[in-house]
């Protein structure tokens, strides 16, 4: 690699390029001892060479008087195949010292963990031969139980349990799976000795080594419940059996998947053939003790948009979420206090981390936490100044996974140094690693170009399923729409499609987009005040005329509503129902009255509205600079109905109007009593009494 020691520490400053000045290309070889004469210096040590990491944390440890990894931890940053092995490698100074400014941060947050716990309980499901065979496998190091379907032979000693039926329920994760199924076959694998005596007297040879009778092959001879007398494992008259049982690991061994997810829980395998049943096996005789992960969420139900007074608005969480570990909430019925409110609920022990939920929320109710925003904002804007800072121009952030994205991000510096048509990572790509890449959604993607990026590029390989793929492309139209419509030339997000090493470099030759002077903002915790940061001072950066960007339906975060006035009865049951304080009454007469910059077009006020006279309207308005959409404006209003008894406001003419029509013929309404619909709550009262005491002095 062209590695320019001076250079590096001049753009790194005095205090993170102290060192920098002398290049070492051997140093895990030939060098080796550089490295241990820094490390009993006790200072941080950053090693720009990730495959050899084993390698120098043994040598680490070897060195008399050198601190521990507990004491003082080493941090590796890869320059070689995101910097160094490519065509531009001689440009890729500014993106090397933005590397090492990025890895020299401090680590995030430490989050809570979810715990699971497992005794290697394990249940292999499948094929009675296969299941044999990988219970025979798993043998002394789980306690295997079998719960088989078909033909095959069950060895004679009774080594592990076996089942026989057919699942009707399976859910849970390692540790806590709950199974149940159902048996309808005559005999019972409890009872039954294998004496094979059975097997013997079936003149139809509906019985094999499985111990299970094939119904379509038996003509009730009966020959088999006769031999079987003792042991009394046979009875054509028992009915369907239920059973339920908890179990640690699951094996499932069925041509296609009992739990069909592209994010299985953890402690299930799916095993089609051997290859995979080999992997399997090895990963569940590991699979025993306690384990923990991070919590990756955080929920803040009072900000939940999901639904109120048992009515549904967003469910973008729980339509986006692979591993189905959120559902909904939406009564509140039987519960007092804060958890009264309705929601959604998120089992944390099938949560993967995805953050796809989180990316979809428009509100920032579920937020991602390992890491929160605030530390990949502050990541994203090390990054990009410091490469500006050290001569980079027009710099695109890739955002990629630390699994699939890095291997495929080394696959193309290795090819770039094998194959001359291969170009490498261009010298103004800025890879920032995360762990999944649907948790980076619109307002890290807007606060990244506010902080001077000419573009966000996302890479997506194989690891994601269909539906991150959507969300993020259907965010990435939102965002898209709103640079354009703030006048920022060329296109400034692109959803990569990783299929392999030439195919992201293809990808990749593309012309950079405007950018703005960057921003001086930190980006904080929470998702609203990101956006509205970022969106501010994109607005202020681009001088744009537009009073308002239309934004696409799906995923736009902000709106406005269009009331019907004419159906609208002023009830003010959408004012009940917004979760966000974007609609409001008004005391002192009868108004609907709205601030845009609230609104995060979850639609719950369209859904709850009786009359059907609200419509979303997504789009940002710039009006006023920006001022408009903060300040409350009237969406409809009406003079109120006066009581034709004591002249007391009440309601409105059109609310009035329609119970009438819709109450006008009931019984209790009719004649005279018919004006107490047109009365207030206490005249109506009054009337009702009055009539009453009318009745009884004329009985009298």
């Amino acid at each position: 690699m062209p590695l320019d020691g001076p250079a590096l520490a001049k753009a790194l400053g005095p205090d993170a390029g102290a060192g920098l000045a002398t290049v070492h290309q051997t140093l895990c070889r030939r060098e080796a001892a550089a490295f241990q004469r820094a490390a009993l210096g006790g200072d941080p040590l950053l090693v720009a060479c990730t495959q050899e990491s084993r390698l120098f944390v043994e040598l680490n440890e070897q060195t008399a008087g050198a601190p521990g990894l507990v004491e003082r931890p080493i941090r590796f940053v890869n320059i070689r195949e995101t910097a160094g092995w490519s065509k531009e490698a001689a440009a890729a100074t500014p993106k090397i010292a933005a590397l090492i400014a990025l890895a020299q941060l401090p680590d995030a947050d430490p989050v809570p963990t979810v715990d699971y716990r497992s005794e290697g309980r394990v249940l292999v499901i499948g094929p009675t031969d296969r299941a044999v065979h990988a219970a025979a496998m798993l043998a002394g190091k789980l306690a295997v139980s079998l719960l088989i379907d078909g033909p095959g032979s069950v060895p004679q000693p009774r080594d592990w349990p076996v089942h026989a039926g057919r699942i009707t329920g399976l859910g849970g994760w390692l540790g806590a799976f709950e199974v149940r199924w159902e048996s309808r076959n005559p005999i019972d694998l409890d009872l039954c000795t294998r004496c094979n005596a059975c097997i013997e007297a079936c003149p139809e040879q509906a019985i094999d080594f499985s111990y299970q009778i094939d119904l379509a092959r038996c003509r009730s001879h009966r020959d088999c419940v006769k031999v079987c007398d003792a042991a009394g494992a046979i009875d054509f008259q028992r009915e369907p059996q239920s059973f339920s049982e908890r179990f640690d690991l699951i094996l499932d061994l069925n041509a296609e998947p009992l739990i069909d997810l592209h994010q299985p829980p953890q402690g299930y395998w799916h095993a089609a053939d051997e290859p995979a049943l080999v992997t399997a096996v090895l990963e569940l005789r590991e699979c025993t003790g306690d384990f923990e992960k991070p919590k990756f969420f955080h929920y803040q139900q009072r900000l939940c948009a999901h639904s109120r007074n048992e009515k549904i608005g967003c469910s973008a969480c729980i339509d986006v979420c692979s591993a189905r570990a959120i559902r909904s909430d939406a009564s509140a019925k039987g519960r007092s206090g804060a958890a009264a409110l309705p929601g959604i609920v998120v089992e944390p022990h099938l949560c993967v981390g995805c953050g796809a939920c989180t990316t979809v929320c428009p509100t920032g109710a579920i937020g991602y936490a390992a890491p929160r925003i605030d530390h990949q904002g502050r990541r994203i804007r090390t990054l990009l100044s410091t490469y500006r800072e050290a001569g980079g121009r027009d710099a695109a952030l890739l955002v990629h996974s630390q699994g699939g994205g890095a291997r495929l991000i080394g696959e193309l510096g290795r090819a770039a140094r094998s194959d001359a048509a291969v170009q490498g990572l261009p010298a103004r790509c800025l890879p920032l690693d995360v762990w999944h890449t649907a948790s980076v959604g619109i307002e890290l993607w807007l606060s990244a170009i506010a902080f001077g990026a000419s573009q966000v590029l996302v890479l997506m390989t194989g690891e994601e399923a269909p539906d991150y793929r959507r969300a993020v492309a259907a965010q990435m139209a939102v965002a898209q729409a709103l640079l354009s419509g703030l006048g920022l030339p060329g296109r400034h997000l692109h959803l990569l499609d990783g299929r392999d090493a030439k195919a992201l470099d293809a990808a990749l030759r593309m012309p950079p987009a405007g950018s703005v002077r960057p921003a001086a903002f930190a980006v904080p915790a929470d998702k609203r005040t990101a956006l509205e940061l970022a969106l501010e001072h994109l607005r202020l950066a681009s001088a744009t005329s537009a009073e308002v960007i239309a934004l696409p339906a799906e995923g736009s975060p902000f709106g406005s509503l269009e009331v019907d006035r004419h159906r609208c009865t002023m009830c003010l049951s959408c004012v009940g129902a917004c979760p966000s304080a974007a609609l409001a009454d008004n005391p002192a007469k009868p108004e609907l009255r709205f601030i845009e910059k609230n609104c995060v077009q979850c639609g719950l006020c369209a859904v709850t509205c009786p009359e059907q006279a609200i419509v979303l309207q997504p789009r940002l308005l710039l009006a006023d600079e920006g001022r408009a959409r903060k300040q409350s404006r009237v969406l409809n209003e009406a003079e109120p109905y006066r009581c034709i008894r004591c002249s007391k406001p009440f309601g409105t003419f059109q609310a009035i109007e329609l119970m009438i029509g819709k109450l006008g013929a009931h019984p209790m309404f009719q004649g005279a009593a018919a004006d107490r619909l047109r009365m207030c709550a206490d005249c109506r009262v009054i009337d009702i009494h009055s009539s009453a005491s009318e009745v009884r002095i004329t009985d009298v």
